[in-house]
């Protein structure tokens, strides 16, 4: 059974940061591109940021610079630092894993709730 259990949300002022971490369980963790991505009430979901099983790092242009996606291969876990936060950036965070053909796999976790306010 496939499990990917993101934690590290919560509710921080703006400026600060948060680590997100997400555990996978259930599928061969390093052979999967890892992303991250959010949904806020009444939008769409969106990429955040992605890593491939070679490292390769991709960023929506708003968290360029700020935000900062790793994986640890040995604790099946991808993270993703988050500095300087905005309010806009309050949404549920979610974490993805994928194969390059989905049809092999495509997973996502429950989410956790990221809240940006002063």
């Amino acid at each position: 059974q496939v499990q990917l259990v993101e934690s590290g949300g919560g509710l921080v002022q703006p400026g600060e940061s948060l680590r997100l971490s997400c555990a996978a369980s259930g599928i061969h963790f390093s052979i999967y591109t890892m992303g991250w991505y959010r949904q806020a009430p009444g939008n769409q979901r969106e990429l955040v940021a992605t890593i491939t099983s070679g490292g390769t790092t991709n960023y929506a242009d708003s968290v360029k610079g700020r935000f900062t996606i790793s994986r640890d291969n040995a604790k099946n876990t991808v993270y993703l630092q988050m500095n300087s936060l905005k309010p806009g950036e309050t949404a549920v965070y979610y974490c993805n894993a994928v194969r390059t053909q989905k049809w092999l796999g495509d997973y996502w976790g429950q989410g956790t709730q990221v809240t940006v306010s002063s």
